[in-house]
């Protein structure tokens, strides 16, 4: 199968050929058909298998060939996403995709002046990348109308519908037209989130590449078990003894990314952060350092899980697990990408074996424990199987015994 085959033009086609796009990728060859046919869709694939091409491409050819000019103000096709990271990402995608066509693309996100966003829509837009704070704050200043709009795609659509962006997707949804096609992309989707979909769909195809919930394939995953406070200690004795190259660390707050990078960096290791604090430009200036190389280790919250895209990421290391079972797979899924393999450590304490069992649960995997010797920890994390039940508790270990004059 090519990309010709599933009908896109010429313009697209050349800039699929520049970018060295040779297969569509499973996600793609189903998707690309439906959306371009006018379908509503809902589709479930990995991260990395190609998910923004299979709504972009059929999108931009859908904008070239049908519909009037985009009036002042208005906008043709929205797409949501719940990241400043992943609306980068996206947006970029768009612009390569549609280098060849004559649609105007930009993208709004939160962090950074409203004025340049507000001064692009002016001229009205085909393409808006946005999050949803941002839009409603474009929209409430009469910067955006959506009277023109065509369709609706929502990016990461587990992360948009989650209770987190549901007040603002409300008032989104609120003041949009009725009649426009919606596709909604994620790599999962709960039980909840599918009936939430059901509302707002209309007789959507739908799309699963892989089993629900799973990770890649190609990516090797296991569990070191590790007390709290001797974590920072274990990750650099780990990376040492491994000779890691480039790291991506996940770590559950804003405070302790900036105590690890602390701790890195007192210890001659290069290391930067993302995290919702630092300013926009700070984050993009982290990411692309740590692209170039020039930066060995990036530690990050999970507002970075989704939307990093690194070519040849061999390493992620969970340093805490997520409150949120999925977002495992979204973190483990920036490695083992577009056909390479990867590895995936957590270190876990004791205090968050539920998290781990939601985490097996999910995946309906038990992922291997290996301890590291000499880090062998005092709070024991007890065995659990994918159904999250505890198999046994772990052994406390033993504490060597003296015996008065034995020693001498």
């Amino acid at each position: 199968m090519t990309f010709a085959s599933l009908g896109l033009i010429d313009p697209l086609l050349n800039a699929l050929d520049a970018l060295d796009y040779k297969t569509p990728t499973p996600v793609q060859a189903q998707a690309i058909p439906a959306i371009l046919a006018g379908r509503d869709l809902m589709a479930a694939a990995q991260t990395g298998t190609g998910k923004t091409a299979g709504f972009a491409l059929p999108l931009l050819q859908r904008l070239t060939m049908e519909g009037p000019q985009v009036a002042s103000n208005s906008v043709r096709a929205l797409v949501l996403v719940p990241t400043r990271e992943l609306a980068e990402q996206v947006y970029e995608s768009f612009r390569a995709y549609g280098l060849h066509v004559p649609l105007r693309m930009h993208v709004a996100y939160g962090g950074v002046s409203i004025n340049p966003q507000m001064m692009k829509l002016r001229k009205g837009l085909d393409v808006l990348v946005a999050t949803p704070g941002r839009l409603l704050d474009l929209h409430r200043q009469n910067a955006v109308k959506f009277n023109q709009l065509q369709a609706l795609v929502l990016d990461e659509a587990d992360r948009m519908l989650d209770l987190g962006f549901s007040r603002e997707l409300d008032a989104i949804f609120a003041v949009l037209p009725k009649q426009r096609q919606t596709l909604l992309f994620s790599a999962t989707f709960s039980d909840v989130i599918r009936s939430l979909a059901g509302t707002m769909l209309s007789d959507p195809v739908s799309i699963e590449v892989s089993p629900r919930n799973t990770a890649a394939k190609s990516v090797k995953q296991w569990v070191v078990p590790a007390d709290k406070k001797r974590k920072a200690e274990l990750f650099m004795h780990l990376l040492k003894k491994k000779r890691w190259g480039q790291v991506l660390v996940f770590v559950k707050t804003r405070k302790g990314v900036d105590q690890l990078v602390d701790t890195l960096q007192a210890q001659g290791i290069s290391a930067d952060s993302i995290h919702g604090d630092k300013p926009q430009p700070a984050r993009l200036r982290a990411l692309d350092r740590f692209k170039a190389g020039e930066v060995q280790i990036l530690v990050a919250t999970d507002v970075a899980a989704r939307g990093l895209d690194i070519d040849d990421l061999p390493q992620v290391v969970n340093f805490d697990l997520p409150i949120v079972a999925e977002d495992y797979i979204h973190r483990i899924g920036r490695t083992g990408r577009a056909g390479s393999t990867g590895e995936a450590v957590s270190l876990v304490a004791a205090d968050e074996v539920q998290l781990l069992s939601a985490i097996e649960t999910l995946t309906r995997k038990t992922l291997p424990r290996v301890e590291e010797r000499g880090f062998e920890p005092e709070h024991r994390v007890p065995v659990t199987d994918a159904a999250g039940q505890v198999l046994k508790k772990p052994k406390k270990p033993k504490k060597q015994k003296f015996w008065p004059g034995k020693h001498g």
